[in-house]
């Protein structure tokens, strides 16, 4: 579909306009709460002040979308088929738009507590909940694609503190009798880059999973169970970067402050560190296809980095709190996706 066939259905289509705004809120909130992760460290530490970085990771953010989705489209392909909503697509319409809705809702309250929560996990469970609430029962889920989400929680939380921890190491080794004051103007300037990396791989992984999730709306809308071919179109990279740096700009302090200064104190190789080994985790999962969460993988890097100094150096009350938050996200928006998902077949 090409731009102005998008415009065209979007002005004579109210469907697929409430569609397409519930998804566009979706993807700003995401802004708000998961994209600060990507420059938390670089604020924390003072190498960028908040309105540099933000607009950096707005530009890299864009990036990842485009380069990533140009090489590799795989993220966005296995959340365009990560569930079936029946050969009806009017309710199945409705399904996603239930989800939407209960994402917003944990998302919103998330950013009020300042928990930087995973919309990637949170968009999964809500759309898998209304998948089942319109089939009654698993058969909503598709398999084959749901377990790629099992292997990204596994493999963001060791490749995340691993990686961290092991990187940290190394830096520790290399500089350890170089000029103090020399390495820190080095690192304050190399996270600059380590940030930018961080908004290029939020931008290649969570830009495609919305963008999956939008192309998904757009075929229900127009009456497509989803059965048809795939490919992302390039307005729909250049939107979806847009709003996503807008969320950034928006309220995104919030979360830079329990990522970047609450849980560890962070150097500023410490936090380059965090930042290269949390980006090349995300390289890995993009290219193998694996949906996996930026805020898992970024908090997990920060742990590993805090923990490679001393375990005491990580407040781990912090740490506690953004498990909890995780390990509720799928139960809790998966509830909410059946339980809106129940309401709206019904109503409409």
């Amino acid at each position: 579909m090409t731009l102005i066939e998008f415009m065209r259905a979007f002005a004579e289509n109210w469907i697929l306009a409430v569609t397409v705004i519930l998804v566009l809120l979706v993807i700003m909130i995401n802004g708000w709460t998961d994209a600060p992760n990507a420059i938390a460290t670089v604020v924390s530490t003072k190498a960028m002040t908040p309105k540099r970085a933000v607009l950096m990771a707005a530009i890299f953010n864009f990036l990842g979308v485009l380069v990533m989705t140009s090489v590799n489209a795989s993220v966005a392909a296995t959340l365009y088929k990560i569930v079936d909503f029946g050969n009806n697509p009017a309710d199945a319409l409705a399904a996603l738009c239930a989800a939407l809705i209960g994402i917003l809702i944990w998302a919103t309250a998330a950013w009020y507590f300042g928990i930087p929560t995973s919309e990637s996990h949170a968009l999964i469970a809500g759309i898998s909940g209304a998948a089942i609430a319109l089939q009654g029962g698993i058969a909503g889920i598709n398999g084959a694609e749901w377990v790629k989400v099992l292997y990204g929680l596994g493999l963001s939380t060791v490749l995340g503190f691993g990686t961290g921890w092991l990187f940290v190491k190394i830096i520790e080794r290399i500089c350890r009798r170089m000029n103090r004051r020399k390495t820190t103007a080095f690192f304050r300037k190399a996270q600059v880059a380590g940030g930018a990396s961080m908004a290029f791989m939020h931008g290649a992984q969570d830009g495609q999973k919305f963008m999956g999730v939008f192309l998904l709306g757009i075929a229900l809308a127009q009456g497509n169970v989803g059965t048809g071919s795939f490919a992302v179109p390039l307005w729909l990279m250049v939107l979806t970067s847009l709003v996503m740096g807008l969320g950034t700009s928006v309220g995104g302090y919030r979360i830079i402050k329990t990522v970047g200064m609450d849980m560890v104190k962070l150097k500023e190789y410490e936090g380059f560190a965090s930042d290269m080994s949390a980006a090349g985790g995300l390289l890995v999962s993009s290219l193998f296809g694996i949906p996996v969460s930026t805020t898992h993988m970024k908090t997990t890097a920060i742990m590993g980095v805090g923990a490679a100094k001393r375990l005491s150096n990580v407040k781990w009350s912090v740490v506690r709190d953004l498990a909890l938050t995780w390990v509720l996200t799928f139960p809790g928006c998966g509830l909410i996706g059946f339980l809106m998902a129940k309401l709206f077949i019904n109503v409409f």
